[in-house]
């Protein structure tokens, strides 16, 4: 049978067992997802007509990944360091994922957060190789051929965005594909998804960013953000062409802003197999958090009153989940709600206001609060004060809001008060886990957004848990794939909450730790992903033509854990 170049071969679970090529000699180093370098054996360049495009020499994966960790050691800087492993995956991706798996923990900052928000501001300076797929408005209409003749024909989960919220650092234009390229990492390293069933998008629909339209350099579509129902027929012709082409295939819309995030994840909820990451994973994150949170407090979610500072996408979403458990816990959805506090720039959030629909639902109204006497008393520590907050979440963006007197007050309505500046990057951290010990005495839980050193207070080191939404995408992803899940529900990141605060350790419980380290993301996305299959069953919206075998005709969960234990990739040379 004629293949197009190369072609993957799998097994009963939907495993790479295989490569079928359709190249010889040279062409077969272009390639990346089927490129060995180096450790092509002799005999596979003989067949392959390699002999003579490679120097002698014959190295192992293990060989090839200590030369370049060699080499990302003498690297001065972090983007100097995300700069190489890109290249290193444009040219091997086996042996780039290799080189991340080596040390989770230490290369995760670099191809994402923190250091991946500098890879977009410095994209088109940046650009060296096609990755993925950029529409914009002078090529969407060809969506659907454009999808067709990808390169990779099997693919299975696509993060797209339309770069307007990146990061904490907004609208980014062309430069947010980074992003997609980044979180596809992470499915990789925590799902086990293979990277040739990964797709990024970027919808360019212009920028409204300034310094970008001016930048002589800059790649993408020179033309103000389109808005309205333009902005919204672009992301319909997207919608169509990609249902058509791969219909079983998850999207994860990413970084849009506020509104729209919402829009467009509620439109396509039944269109296509999606979700927004920003917020309906964070909201998944940071419920494990406050859950892993009452473990070490042994007091109960409904006992709790929270404060989300920073009513964005990400900001709603967590408050939306919070919500979600309370009244999985028995109260009802008013009760439930009243004791949800959001905050913009304005303060608490209020019915009195003219509202952006995504915020309505927790708006409160001024007439319950009594010591709101003057918008001048709408402020964060009054609300701490006079609502006796015990959570406290940051989604602002704003470095150092939480300042001494606003974590103190919580800590007077509570013996151990959750505090979680969750903003990226550090420098938008709503205070340093280091002030907020020194001014609870240690008393307080903490969990950040981004990672932070150990920290050691009164003769004792904590461990500062990362809330990371990598702890729960990759596996609420392998867990839709696996179950052949045909929509994302709200259930699912219910249950990947659970699971992600089940994973934590006793010990970590004891020191008032919230998160597992990142280099147990294999680990715990696996757990997430079982999860979120069972859910997927008991909700009973698995395909009955689920494309794996193991799983086809067979909705039980034992089958289905055998199958996402079985799936998952490892950076290994077929």
């Amino acid at each position: 049978m004629e293949i197009n170049h190369y072609e993957f071969e799998y097994g009963e679970h939907g495993q790479t067992t295989g490569i079928s090529i359709n190249l010889r000699g040279f062409d077969i180093l272009r390639f990346n997802n089927i490129s060995k370098g180096t450790a092509f054996t002799i005999d596979e360049r003989r067949k392959l007509k390699l002999s003579g495009y490679l120097p002698p020499r014959v190295k192992t994966l293990e060989e090839q990944v200590e030369s370049s960790l060699e080499i990302l050691d003498k690297k001065e800087t972090d983007i100097e360091k995300f700069i190489y492993i890109r290249s290193l995956y444009d040219r091997n991706v086996v042996l780039a994922h290799a080189v991340i798996a080596s040390d989770v923990t230490k290369f995760l900052p670099i191809i994402y957060t923190p250091t991946v928000g500098l890879a977009c501001q410095q994209y088109s300076s940046m650009f060296r190789k096609a990755n993925g797929i950029h529409f914009y408005p002078g090529n969407i209409d060809y969506a659907e051929y454009i999808l067709r003749n990808y390169t990779d024909k099997d693919i299975r989960v696509a993060v797209v965005t339309d770069n307007q919220g990146i990061l904490g650092i907004g609208d980014q234009g062309a430069g947010g594909i980074p992003i997609c390229l980044g979180k596809l990492m992470l499915y990789t390293q925590g799902a086990g998804i293979a990277p040739w069933h990964c797709l990024p998008i970027s919808l360019d629909v212009g920028t409204d960013n300034k310094e970008l339209i001016d930048d002589p350099n800059y790649l993408g579509w020179r033309h103000e953000r389109l808005r309205g129902d333009e902005y919204y027929a672009f992301i319909e012709k997207f919608v169509v062409a990609f249902k058509k082409i791969f219909p079983k295939a998850l999207c994860q819309w990413e970084d849009f802003s506020k509104q729209t995030a919402f829009t467009v994840r509620d439109k396509y909820l039944e269109e296509v197999i999606s979700f927004n990451d920003d917020i309906q994973g964070t909201g998944s994150v940071a419920l494990a958090g406050m859950i892993a949170a009452m473990r070490v407090k042994k007091e109960k979610m409904t006992d709790q009153v929270y404060l989300v500072h920073g009513a964005g996408a990400g900001g709603i979403g967590i408050a939306q989940q919070i919500l979600t458990e309370l009244m999985e816990q028995g109260m009802d959805e008013t009760e439930a709600i009243a004791r949800i506090f959001t905050l913009d720039s304005r303060g608490v959030v209020t019915s009195d206001r003219d509202l952006e629909p995504y915020k309505e639902k927790f708006a409160k109204n001024p007439k319950n609060m009594a010591w709101m006497k003057t918008p001048a008393d709408n402020t964060l520590l009054n609300v701490i004060k006079n609502e006796r907050v015990t959570v406290l979440i940051g989604t602002s963006g704003q470095g150092g809001c939480f300042t001494k007197e606003i974590v103190q007050a919580a800590a007077q309505n509570t013996d151990q008060p959750a505090i979680l500046p969750l903003s990226n990057p550090t420098t938008k951290a709503e205070a340093l886990p280091q002030d907020i010990y020194e001014w609870t005495n240690g008393k307080a839980l903490v969990a950040t957004g981004s990672p932070f050193e150990d920290v050691n207070h009164n003769g004792k080191s904590y461990r500062i848990g990362q809330m990371n939404n990598a702890f729960i995408f990759p596996g609420i992803g392998l867990g839709v794939v696996a179950s052949g899940a045909t929509q994302v529900l709200p259930a699912f990141f219910s249950a990947a909450a659970h699971a992600m605060a089940d994973f934590v350790s006793e010990e970590d419980i004891q020191n008032g730790i919230l998160f597992p380290p990142l280099d147990q993301l294999n680990k715990v996305s696996l757990e997430v992903a079982k999860r979120v299959g069972a859910a997927a069953i008991k909700a009973n919206v698995t395909q009955n033509d689920c494309q794996f075998s193991e799983f086809k005709h067979n909705n039980d969960v034992e089958r289905l854990n055998t199958l996402i234990e079985n799936m998952r990739w490892n950076p290994e040379y077929n």
